[in-house]
């Protein structure tokens, strides 16, 4: 059992409010550079971008955990995470079915879509940034049906957070975890919930300097999504370290 540092809330160029430098290279030297052992690729509604960015962390040996984070009809951001063996063709096209509107570059920013050389292959151009209609217990539920953990993000935040959108937490809503945003204290909102939800924090970056300028801490056996899951669910051993 050893302890390893993830930061599980990276956006690329896909996302309108992040940065073009953000491409898989680029991500994956910075998160080697900064001493990660894992990143999740979390853009906004999609993850057409995943796959490169999987192959370049394959490539230079850093786990890279498909994600993303899908805004519910309530404008509640809820990280989805995925082992890497999962198709996630059916997860976009349900996202897709329930997006409406198209994207305006001027106002919200190009989402481009990469390959494993950061070669751009299209650009997306449904609003990306936009709320689906699926409810938040649509999307907890989405997520879970794919296999994945359902994470909700930024709760500390008042726009797109769970408790800032709602002012609580759903009983009942089977979340894996809570996230915290850079500026929140992951032992005080671990405080607060006593044991009821596991608590994340992460970098929620946009742009190549913020990649890891927080991030949580696991005891766990090796950097893969099964033993993150584990240690969401305090199963042999694994565990979330609380700093």
């Amino acid at each position: 059992m050893r302890e390893l540092r993830a930061d599980l809330h990276l956006h690329t160029c896909l996302s309108p409010c992040g940065g073009l430098e953000m491409v898989p290279t680029a991500i994956v030297k910075q998160a080697k550079t900064v001493g990660l052992d894992m990143v999740a690729v979390c853009d906004h509604n999609s993850v057409a971008n995943v796959a490169a960015v999987a192959s370049v962390g394959e490539r230079e040996q850093l786990c890279v955990i498909p994600g993303i984070e899908i805004a519910s009809r309530e404008e509640v951001h809820i990280l989805g995470l995925f082992g890497p063996e999962l198709d996630l063709v059916g997860l976009q096209r349900l996202v897709d079915e329930n997006l409406e509107g198209v994207n305006e570059e001027d106002a919200f920013g190009l989402q481009v879509v990469v390959d494993e050389r950061d070669e751009p292959t299209d650009v997306e151009t449904k609003l990306l940034i936009g709320a689906t209609a699926l409810t938040l217990e649509e999307v907890v539920a989405t997520i879970h049906a794919f296999g994945g953990l359902a994470i909700a993000a930024h709760i500390d935040r008042e726009g797109f957070g769970l408790i800032g959108q709602l002012g609580f937490i759903p009983r009942g809503l089977p979340l894996d975890a809570l996230e915290v945003s850079p500026r929140a204290s992951q032992s005080e909102w671990d405080g607060r919930w006593q044991g009821e939800f596991p608590v994340i924090t992460s970098s929620d970056a946009h742009h190549l300097e913020e990649i890891g300028r927080v991030s949580t801490r696991f005891q766990a056996e090796e950097a893969s999504f099964d033993e993150i899951r584990k240690a969401l669910k305090g199963q042999d051993g694994r565990k979330v370290l609380i700093h």
